[in-house]
């Protein structure tokens, strides 16, 4: 039996939906194939997020906690994931696509010599790896590849996948780590959030979408209103965010973040 590995991505103190979405499709692909599936958290406050974690299906939780992950760094999170799996010894090791994977993933794959395919849309399990579609071509074409060797790493576009809650009483294996700020390269001064929209568009169920036709304040407004009534996280254009209308941080589409909402409202697109 093998173990099918999933990080829990935490953002702004909350799990982050996207995670979720791929343990549950990890704890439907283990019950298919007999394989044990469970889950990694690394946070400053890992251990408050284990009773979530337990809601969708893990058989064992790796927690690493230590004040150094208050902030994402890369350096320490490496050190951390290549920790868990030296102990977990994972065949599979499938992330969220965020932009936090982004950064570390390649980087992962090569300290631990495994192969790697990243941001795709839905995989399944394969002998001896993954086989997975990947939006391609600014996502004009649909690949089909495969991945193999003795430990896969795979990361998933946000709502490729539905949750699906399957509580479990998961063994909670704490991870000894501890890394000091002065054996960084780097010093992390502050961070000075981008002003615009709080609703992470990856994670938004409804989005409203600015474009050309919302070309002064009055239009704005209008669109600021509508998302407050929906709830709606707030997207723009390439045109609207590279004119200075829109941050770029709420440019979605080819060239922005990729978005899956139940809801989707395009103005003047």
């Amino acid at each position: 039996m093998s173990t099918i590995l999933t990080h829990i991505a935490i953002a702004d103190g909350k799990i982050k939906r996207s995670s979720l979405e791929v343990l549950s499709h990890c704890k439907q692909l283990a019950e298919q194939g007999g394989h044990s599936v469970e889950a990694v958290v690394v946070d400053a406050d890992a251990s408050s997020f284990v009773e979530g974690i337990q809601q969708y299906g893990a058989s064992k939780i790796y927690v690493v906690e230590d004040p150094i992950f208050k902030n994402h760094m890369n350096t320490p999170l490496l050190k951390a994931l290549a920790k868990v799996m030296d102990s977990a010894n994972p065949s599979i090791f499938a992330f969220a696509s965020t932009e936090g994977t982004k950064d570390i993933l390649g980087a992962l794959a090569a300290n631990q010599n495994a192969a790697v395919l990243p941001d795709v849309s839905s995989f399944e399990l394969i002998d001896g790896g993954i086989k997975a579609k990947r939006p391609v071509m600014a996502a004009k074409i649909i690949s089909s590849t495969e991945a193999k060797g003795d430990t896969v790493l795979v990361s998933v576009r946000s709502g490729s996948y539905d949750l699906a809650e399957n509580e479990t009483s998961a063994e909670v294996v704490q991870i000894d780590f501890s890394m000091n700020e002065s054996d960084l390269q780097m010093t992390l001064k502050e961070i000075i959030s981008a002003s615009g929209d709080t609703i992470d568009l990856n994670e938004a169920e409804s989005i409203v979408a600015a474009g050309r036709g919302v070309k002064d304040e009055e239009g704005q407004k209008l669109i600021s209103e509508l998302a407050e009534v929906l709830n709606a996280g707030i997207g723009a254009s390439r045109a609207l965010t590279e004119s200075g209308v829109y941050d770029p941080s709420l440019q979605i589409g080819q060239t922005g973040k990729v978005v899956s909402p139940q809801l989707y409202i395009a103005v003047g697109i």
